[in-house]
């Protein structure tokens, strides 16, 4: 029977990307379910304004955007890989959440336009997973995985 992996299994140059991948899906998932519960009037929950002007959240994710972009930059530890990538998942999905207001310059959030935001969001999470789950990370030769699936299978 085959084991689920944990984090700490995932090869260090890969760690980042996975968080990334995970971080994007469970913050998108996360944004429409507050700004549904935002357009339904949920008491206690409300659009962030300034000076009378809606903030809108792909404000906060370029920001995080530009920070990762930044620390990326300068820091490369595997340590920082993992949680440049979960930020950069966080950031990413605060944008793509209203691409479909980039695209038309005006809030679409609860029409039909808004539906962009949701496809390019879907296949976002689609090809990414996909291709974490059909690549291998680098430095490990075909041998190498081999050698980990044999013993995994001898140990069934």
């Amino acid at each position: 029977m085959a084991r689920i992996r944990r984090l700490r299994d995932v090869h260090p140059t890969r760690r980042g990307l996975v968080l990334a991948w995970w971080s994007f899906t469970v913050m998108f998932g996360g944004l429409r379910l507050l700004t549904w519960a935002i357009h339904v009037h949920v008491a206690g929950l409300g659009n962030v304004s300034a000076g009378g002007v809606h903030i809108h959240h792909y404000l906060w994710g370029i920001l995080i955007l530009i920070g990762v972009g930044a620390a990326g930059v300068v820091e490369r530890s595997p340590r920082w890989h993992a949680w440049l990538g979960l930020l950069f998942g966080i950031g990413l999905a605060l944008v793509v959440d209203e691409a479909a207001l980039l695209i038309e310059l005006k809030d679409v959030y609860w029409t039909g336009n808004g539906g962009v935001s949701i496809a390019i969001a879907v296949i976002i999470i689609g090809l990414a997973g996909s291709v974490l789950a059909l690549t291998r990370a680098p430095g490990l030769d075909e041998e190498q995985e081999n050698q980990k699936w044999d013993a995994g299978a001898a140990g069934e």
